[in-house]
């Protein structure tokens, strides 16, 4: 029997095949597409019905192929959301976290309410385009949305609920939301109240593994195609993706690498304290009883941005002809912190890199090489600094790094982060999400024992290219370097 994993990033989705076969997993890709965000005036939405209209090809494809699913699950990026009306139809595009609605309102909310009762709270990192601040700042722009909205669904949610007619909430995204409170185990209603929202468009909160529903008889007659089971996985990206880091010891340190790069490690019950608070890390739900303590990087988003601009201006890059001419650049020569404001939103990338050392008293690097390079090494830099924090908080000492997602197939930035952090740095899966997504799957239908098993399989099933540090002194040096310059210290 074979299951279908859709896994959505933030540049782009996939429809994965996945079979079980003598202890072994098969990963087949069936369908991959863009997920282009669209400007709208000021405004910036995700086209959320061209991404249903994906995954129906991808059932289509299924069909055509003569495959029998046995069931199907849907994982994507955080935060983002869309608004159902009482007719059941969505209210407007649900906008994208890089949308500029936002600006200043996470600082008015934390003046309002305080950081320390929404951290208290929540247990989720401050990050300005977190859903609660969305939803602020469409009450404040007084949004006929909000006054018509009888339903709260997340990207999975409203994926799942086109799929199958059921509205359900998934633990893992709705942690990401700072609407939810793990101690509780529920939404926050008093924090829901206080920034002028309707508790009742909050629905029922399922964990990963539960069935939700079925292909909606709909979809089947549209498709000509048989009705499927559908699970809740754990439907925040990277929730899926820390469920398939093939961790052999019960206490490890993971970075989710891609667009974003989410870096910590796996516990038992939330961290939510003055320290977490003060170093701004989060608590996200995982599978199976676990939180994520993390803390969100970055990541290849400005790395892509900066290809994309240069893409306007008409010079076209691959990927690994980019990281050719960053091996061949000038080494520590420049350096930024990824996190800085300047470069959440779309834009010129390159001249805000110009912009950011400048205004860090650093010579700016010009070349395409040199610029790349000043990114990947940031990059890795802040890797280590990140790892120490979380070795901080969690009190524990790690000896490596897991690795996975498909910033991995980025070698030259796996053996920079090794330096970087003078551990070995174990990389792999690639379709870390997908994995996790098909475990769950796996789980639930009693094929997998439980979430160990499952990542013993994945080491089996899987290579794990491992990267020994290089380097030490420079790399210590650079570090140093790193922390004065962009003064994150």
């Amino acid at each position: 029997m074979t299951i279908l994993a859709y896994d959505l990033g933030a540049s782009s989705g996939r429809a994965l095949l996945g079979r079980l076969n003598n202890g072994k997993i098969e990963v087949e890709e069936l369908h991959r597409f863009p997920n282009d965000p669209v400007q709208v005036g000021d405004r910036l939405h995700w086209d959320i019905l061209r991404l249903l209209h994906e995954l129906k090809q991808a059932l289509l494809q299924v069909k055509h192929r003569g495959i029998e699913l046995e069931s199907i699950a849907i994982d994507s990026w955080a935060v983002d959301f869309g608004l159902i009306g009482s007719n059941g139809e969505l209210l407007g595009n649900p906008y994208h976290y890089r949308d500029h609605h936002t600006n200043g309102v996470m600082e008015q909310v934390v003046e309002a309410l305080s950081a320390t009762e929404i951290f208290a709270k929540t247990g989720i990192q401050f990050l300005s385009f977190n859903t609660i601040y969305q939803l602020a700042a469409m009450k404040k722009a007084d949004s006929p949305l909000l006054r018509e909205a009888k339903h709260f669904l997340m990207i999975p949610d409203l994926l799942r609920y086109y799929l199958t007619g059921e509205m359900f909430n998934e633990f893992s995204n709705a942690t990401t939301t700072q609407l939810y409170n793990p101690v509780t185990g529920s939404w926050d209603d008093e924090l829901i109240r206080a920034i002028g929202i309707s508790p009742e468009l909050f629905g029922k909160v399922v964990q990963p593994g539960t069935k939700v529903g079925s292909l909606r008889a709909s979809v089947c007659e549209e498709l000509n195609i048989e009705s499927v089971p559908v699970y809740a996985v754990a439907e925040h990206d990277t929730g899926s993706a820390v469920a398939a880091v093939p961790a052999l010891d019960r206490s490890f340190a993971y970075l989710s690498c891609g667009t974003w790069s989410l870096m910590g490690t796996e516990v038992q019950e939330p961290v939510i304290n003055e320290l977490a608070q003060q170093l701004n890390f989060t608590n996200e739900g995982g599978a199976y009883g676990t939180y994520r303590l993390l803390k969100n990087i970055m990541g290849l988003w400005v790395l892509q941005e900066c290809r994309r601009s240069w893409e306007r201006a008409g010079i076209t890059y691959t990927f690994p002809e980019l990281v050719k001419l960053a091996s061949e650049a000038k080494p520590f020569a420049a350096f930024i912190d990824p996190d800085d404001p300047l470069f959440l939103h779309p834009g010129d990338m390159p001249a805000r890199i110009t912009e950011y050392c400048l205004r860090t008293g650093q010579t700016a690097p010009t070349e395409t090489g040199a610029i790349v390079r000043c990114i990947l090494e940031s990059l890795a830099l802040k890797y280590r600094f990140v790892l120490e924090l979380t070795e901080q908080l969690s009190g524990q000492a790690f000896g490596g790094l897991h690795m996975v997602g498909g910033g991995i197939q980025n070698t030259l930035l796996c053996q920079w982060t090794a330096n970087a952090i003078g551990k070995p740095v174990w990389a792999g899966p690639v379709e870390g999400s997908a994995i996790g997504n098909m475990i769950v799957q796996w789980i639930a239908s009693g094929q997998l024992a439980d979430i160990w098993e499952a990542r013993k399989v994945i080491r089996d099933s899987f290579p794990v290219d491992v990267y020994e540090p290089q380097q030490p002194e420079q790399w210590e040096n650079a570090y140093g370097s790193f922390k004065q310059k962009t003064g994150i210290a």
